[in-house]
């Protein structure tokens, strides 16, 4: 029988697995990475493989694995902060998307860690990240946070707060939008994309709150809006030419949930992802857009299109 390796963890973790939900929320909403949640996630799991290999004795793995999942995430926003102050253009977190259709892997997370919540997040240091995080989110007790983060409980209490006071009257996570809101935001969702995708720009502007505002994350990578764009008619304008391209190309939207938001994927002719859309819905009007088209975080999705590249050697997206 040959024993556990450095690549997988080993059956003596193997129950483990069941904590993989929580523990990639966790490194999710500090990172705001897909693919290095994952990566820290496996990192936690194969840390705990070698501790029982160790000899060490592991009385609460869910604990064990929880603190190591979060002191990774803020190893990781340490080296990432200078990364993020030089980002091109609006710093929007990689997507995870639950098809409209159907449950998805990360479908309770995704409830509770919008776009816009995630973004509000990065105005904190990683420890003010991680304190906030597993109060606000995952409602830790103090003397659990203490624990996980390695701070004293008292400390953690004034993290907490002054935390809260940075992004005070922001948006918080609610666990995710009742069944009624749900239905009327998917409704909603529904034909504001049929308005997009149809060029019907009189209902556009219906569906549109008067102070909506567009964020589009390229990263210097795919061609995006600079900075955000606010007003109705601004807003719809720049729509009605994304979509008559769309038209164009030939290119297919479908219908899903974006961060527990309301949204789409667009796929080019050959079946491959051009972006993704997050809607804020409320008062019966979209009320802010959100559109990934950085191919970097589009890749745990499927392959990439490359219809919205922008060549390398231009290295900055064009304006609006």
């Amino acid at each position: 029988m040959t024993g556990p390796t450095d690549e997988q963890p080993g059956d003596d973790v193997a129950s483990a697995a069941g904590y993989r939900p929580l523990l990639f929320s966790i490194a999710y909403g500090m990172t705001g990475s897909v693919g290095d949640a994952e990566d820290i996630v496996q990192d936690a799991l194969l840390g705990l493989t070698r501790a029982r290999q160790a000899g060490t004795e592991v009385a609460d793995q869910k604990a064990y694995l929880a603190t190591a999942v979060t002191r990774l995430g803020i190893n990781y926003l340490k080296s990432a902060r200078v990364r993020r102050e030089t980002y091109v253009g609006d710093w929007l977190p990689e997507p995870v998307v639950v098809p409209a259709d159907g449950p998805g892997e990360h479908a309770e997370l995704a409830d509770s860690l919008s776009m816009a919540f995630l973004v509000l997040l990065e105005s904190l240091s990683p420890v003010e990240r991680a304190v906030f995080m597993l109060r606000e989110v995952f409602g830790y007790d103090y003397p659990a946070i203490a624990r996980t983060t390695g701070k004293a409980e008292a400390n953690c209490r004034q993290i907490f707060a002054r935390a809260r006071r940075r992004i005070a009257g922001a948006h918080r996570p609610d666990g995710g939008p009742a069944a009624g809101r749900r239905a009327e935001g998917e409704e909603l969702a529904r034909r504001f994309f049929s308005a997009a995708a149809g060029g019907d720009m009189e209902e556009l502007l219906v569906l549109l709150a008067p102070d909506v505002v567009f964020h589009g994350d390229g990263g210097g990578k795919a061609q995006a809006v600079g900075k955000p764009l606010a007003g109705q008619t601004r807003v719809a304008r720049l729509l009605g030419g994304l979509f008559r391209r769309g038209r164009l190309i030939g290119f297919s939207l479908r219908l899903a949930w974006v961060n527990g938001q309301p949204g789409a994927v667009t796929y080019d002719g050959q079946g491959q992802v051009i972006n993704v859309f997050a809607l804020d819905i409320a008062d019966g009007a979209v009320q802010a857009i959100r559109c990934v088209v950085n191919p970097d975080k589009l890749g745990h999705l499927g392959p990439v299109s490359d219809l919205a590249r922008v060549p390398a050697k231009d290295g900055l997206a064009p304006p609006p």
